[in-house]
């Protein structure tokens, strides 16, 4: 089969598309088809080395976490797919290798494709999707009729947050860039706040949630604007101080300071999969797709992801 290889860290062109053995499954796994996967920042740290603390170096490395394909093979203790199945999901951090032909992964990291969702919306959802879910949900115990605020509105994981809050019944505001700001409000943000005019945490307003789905902020730049018993979430601690945060915030509550500060790392997870497909099938959470990319192009979208002006999805067409 066709991958994507890297054989040393560095800029896009160090991934080539490769013939490589077709992987074999074990007993719980599932061998998918690939037809679509996406682009996530993620991706193109581990390429260029950023992640090599959690990586390691050895070579040669495959990238990609988002899958969208067809059941082609199961093993035998498998019981909640058939072979011809629909499905979309996120590969572990260990395994990697969705830029990919085929790939193998476990049945509890995957879930069906619901009705009326194509592979290539489906692949632009796992990754993001499960960020915004598990970082609100998971983390933030968001509630109905809760404020929250999502930073960098309209990215990826941002784009599905803001989706994933008014599905939950939550006042939402979405603070982006100036040529972004009617695609925030599309996407359902009651407020929209353009961060090149107004600084948002400098402003009165309050949030139960404060959601940086792009890591730019820290908890001791925004705990003003958190209310009371508000947390903050961060999918990138980018100070020592923010991350010092995340031990010491908990000791806080004992001396009545009762603000939060979360790391939210994702994970795969098919309950949470089908919960995505559930608001999906219902109309409440679409994939925005900004630019589609063959396999051969990876190195094109990968440059183009890390410009920082994607405003939804980069997906990329592997099949059919």
């Amino acid at each position: 089969m066709k991958a994507v290889i890297i054989r040393q860290f560095g800029p896009p062109g160090v991934m080539k598309v490769e013939e490589v053995e077709r992987p074999a499954i074990f007993s719980d796994q599932v061998l998918i088809r690939i037809h679509y996967s996406s682009v996530n920042p993620v991706d193109w740290k581990i390429r260029n080395g950023s992640l090599r603390f959690l990586t390691g170096s050895q070579f040669p490395m495959r990238l990609g976490f988002d899958v969208a394909g067809e059941v082609v093979d199961l093993g035998p203790s498998v019981t909640k797919f058939l072979k011809g199945d629909r499905i979309f999901g996120m590969l572990n951090y260990k395994q990697r290798g969705a830029y990919a032909e085929y790939a193998v992964v476990k049945e509890e990291n995957i879930a069906l494709i619901p009705e009326g969702l194509d592979f290539k919306e489906a692949a632009g959802m796992p990754l993001a999707a499960l960020t915004g879910y598990q970082a609100l949900h998971n983390k933030g115990r968001m509630r109905q009729g809760e404020v929250i605020l999502v930073n960098g509105a309209s990215g990826g994981v941002g784009s599905l947050a803001v989706q994933i809050a008014r599905a939950g019944g939550a006042v939402v505001t979405g603070v982006c860039s100036t040529d972004n700001v009617e695609f925030v409000k599309s996407l359902g943000a009651d407020r929209v706040i353009d961060y090149r005019k107004e600084d948002f945490a400098v402003l009165p307003d309050k949030y139960d949630i404060v959601f940086d789905a792009v890591g730019k902020q820290t908890f001791l730049g925004i705990r003003k604007s958190l209310t009371r018993l508000g947390c903050y979430i961060t999918t990138l601690p980018n100070k020592p101080t923010d991350v010092l945060s995340f031990f010491l915030v908990p000791l806080c509550g004992l001396f009545g300071y009762n603000k939060k500060s979360f790391f939210v790392s994702v994970q795969p997870n098919a309950s949470d999969l089908n919960s995505l497909a559930l608001l999906a099938k219902e109309g409440k959470l679409r994939v925005l797709i900004d630019r589609v990319y063959r396999l051969d192009e990876i190195a094109e979208a990968h440059a183009y992801s890390e410009t920082g002006r994607v405003k939804g999805k980069i997906v990329i067409k592997v099949a059919g």
